[in-house]
């Protein structure tokens, strides 16, 4: 859109703060609403009904005296204080009604005094009318509406205290309820809420308190076919080392051929597969011990690419500054290696390995990494398309990764022109001046 003094940028939309979207705001905005419109319907019921009650008391003592005034008129007599023909102030429309040949009363001012009027008809044509104070009611009515809003604040503030204290109590648990989900959703099986509400069968439970239990209920099952599935998967790999073993060492009698080849080389990816197998258990079971040593990651990257065979035109060591860091050299050998290895198989060159301080990047130019991958991390034995794989490497990658302290992320350069693996390590140090020169040179 453009303007007189130029193009008008977009009005954004309003946005509230964080805590505004808390269930204790909401809480106390409601209570606060509720307890405005119940304190204001209440006072406007009393107000109304003392103000008529006092008014009706005022009319009553205004028509008895214009009666009283009436007959000392009619008798001839000297009218008392207070009464009169046609006597100043007498508001308009009650005269008119007086001089119309009815009676009647109206609340005004007189002199700046809450005044009470009550005029009737007298001859020629005139209004007989008499005044009342009314200060007193008017000053009582106005004390009335002040206590009402004292009242009404006090209770507010009170009933806002006691419910901000409830739902706080509330909103406490939900939130120890959510930090254990996403402690058990980061990996924490044995996190647990343990609600003492829960603890006590005999004991009603509140909303709170079964989302809590069916949480831990959740958790627990899910742990236990988690350890379950493990022990299977520990138990199956090391009852297939054994006759792997053996197979191996009978494909080694084979005579030389083609058919020998394929024996070994399938023996070779099912030991392979085996050892894949052994090495999640050990990282599932988050017993795994860190050697921890100074390891500079320029030579380390040179190691892994030599361990590869990936060195040269398949893959490009690319040095932008070299670190020292106190971590575990082996891990992060499997760590990088899986990645490399990775990127050579189902990528496209050219593939770079990049060392810039305690960042590390694998990049190829193939199709990308899976969208499930990217969004959830490697997942085992899932693969796409017609990828050959059990998706095992970027698993144990992840899982080596995490037990060094590292953090290993995926994502995609573009649609279809490159996926980036990158591990970033914590705890580097920068080399010494001395060190970085050797290493250029």
């Amino acid at each position: 859109m453009t303007g007189p003094n130029g193009p008008r940028r977009p009005r954004l939309p309003l946005r509230l703060p964080a805590w505004t979207a808390t269930l204790t705001w909401k809480a106390a905005v409601f209570i606060v609403v509720m307890c405005c419109a119940l304190a204001a319907l209440l006072g406007v019921l009393v107000h109304v009904a003392v103000t008529n009650q006092t008014v009706g008391q005022a009319r009553e003592r205004a028509l008895s005296r214009l009666d009283d005034a009436t007959k000392q008129y009619e008798a001839g007599g000297r009218l008392g204080p207070g009464a009169g023909i046609d006597p100043p102030g007498l508001p308009g429309r009650l005269r008119d009604l007086a001089v119309g040949g009815q009676r009647g009363t109206m609340v005004g001012d007189h002199d700046r005094t809450p005044t009470v009027w009550a005029a009737g008809p007298a001859d020629g044509g005139r209004a007989i009318a008499v005044e009342v104070d009314y200060a007193q009611g008017a000053r009582t009515i106005d004390g009335l509406d002040r206590a009402i809003l004292g009242s009404s604040v006090l209770a507010i503030g009170a009933t806002l205290l006691v419910g901000a204290f409830a739902v706080t109590r509330v909103t406490r648990r939900l939130h120890l309820t959510a930090r254990v989900a996403r402690r058990i959703s980061a990996g924490d099986l044995d996190a647990r809420v343990h609600d003492p509400r829960t603890r006590d069968p005999g004991r009603h439970q509140d909303e709170v308190a079964t989302v809590s239990g069916a949480l831990d209920t959740m958790a627990s099952s899910l742990q236990g076919k988690l350890l379950s599935e493990q022990r299977f998967t520990a138990d199956v790999a090391h009852e297939l080392r054994t006759p792997l073993t053996g197979l191996h060492a009978a494909a080694e009698l084979l005579p030389p051929g083609r058919p020998t080849e394929l024996v070994r080389d399938r023996v070779a990816a099912l030991r392979t597969l085996t050892e894949d197998l052994l090495e999640i258990s050990r990282l599932d079971t988050r017993n795994e011990r860190v050697d921890l040593d100074a390891v500079r990651l320029a030579p380390l990257a040179e190691r892994v690419l030599r361990a590869s065979g990936a060195e040269g035109a398949e893959v490009e060591l690319i040095v932008v500054r070299d670190l020292v860091v106190e971590s575990d050299g082996r891990r992060l050998e499997r760590v990088l290696g899986n990645l490399v290895a990775n990127a050579v198989k189902h990528g496209a060159p050219p593939v770079s390995l990049t060392v810039d301080g305690p960042v590390i990047t694998v990049r190829d130019h193939g199709p990308g990494f899976p969208d499930y991958l990217v969004e959830h991390g490697p997942q085992r034995f899932r693969t796409e398309g017609t990828t050959k794989g059990h998706g095992l490497g970027l698993t144990i990658a992840l899982g080596q990764a995490r037990v060094v302290g590292a953090t290993l992320t995926f994502t995609n350069v573009e649609q279809g022109t490159g996926a980036v693996a990158t591990l970033t390590l914590p705890g580097a140090e920068r080399l010494s001046g001395d060190e970085q020169d050797e290493v250029r040179a």
